[in-house]
């Protein structure tokens, strides 16, 4: 994450999706060296999952190969000056969590021999990170309020509204689930129920990404 951040420039809209990826990956290894987990092991398999979807969509994106409808619509706007860096930043997030975290946490469970289940103490450790990243957010939405290049957004658009409605917590509930019932599905229809969270998050992708005047 830091290569990227490192190669991306203060006009790329990656850099900012993944500035505050990187911080919340790191805020999450600071809170699992601490203890206070039930399962910190696969609290870590899952940061390594988890990390592994967001590389792999974007190497298909750099190599034209077919990558998730909701992250190529960041992809496809990286450069697009009239965006802010928030907005790059919740859209990334929003695919990265609404999308891939189903799939990690599935993947997570399959590498550590467990099930995703409400009231697990898995569960209990993945719900209790999300004071710590909805704060990490919270301060992006002030710290990113900027276009691309620097400049100020609009004092008054309907992109505060956009913002304000993407609830992290709400999202990372929603991938648990997702992933309860992908893990029970046969491939076939974990393959349709996978399209129809793409199509979801690819729409929530486009409104935080439309432009501001």
């Amino acid at each position: 994450m830091q290569t990227i951040e490192d190669t991306c420039d203060d006009v790329d809209g990656l850099k900012w999706f993944n500035w505050l990826y990187r911080a919340v990956t790191q805020a999450v290894e600071t809170r699992v060296n601490a203890g206070g987990f039930a399962d910190p092991a696969w609290l870590a398999q899952l940061d390594v999952q988890f990390a592994g979807l967001y590389f792999r969509s974007l190497s298909a994106s750099l190599t034209g190969e077919p990558c998730p409808g909701c992250w190529d619509v960041v992809f496809s706007v990286r450069n697009d000056a009239r965006l802010g860096r928030i907005q790059f930043a919740l859209a990334g997030i929003n695919a990265h969590i609404n999308h891939d975290l189903s799939e990690a946490i599935v993947a997570t469970c399959q590498a550590t021999n467990t099930v995703p289940q409400h009231r697990s103490p898995q569960y209990g450790d993945y719900t209790s990170l999300n004071a710590t990243l909805d704060g990490l957010i919270q301060q992006a939405k002030t710290t990113l309020n900027v276009r691309l290049p620097g400049d100020p957004l609009p004092v008054i658009t309907t992109l505060e509204n956009t913002i304000a409605a993407w609830n992290v917590a709400a999202a990372r509930e929603t991938a648990w689930k997702n992933a309860e019932q992908l893990w029970y599905l046969p491939a076939p229809l974990a393959d349709g129920l996978l399209d129809t969270i793409d199509g979801f998050t690819t729409v929530i992708g486009k409104a935080l990404l439309a432009p501001v005047p």
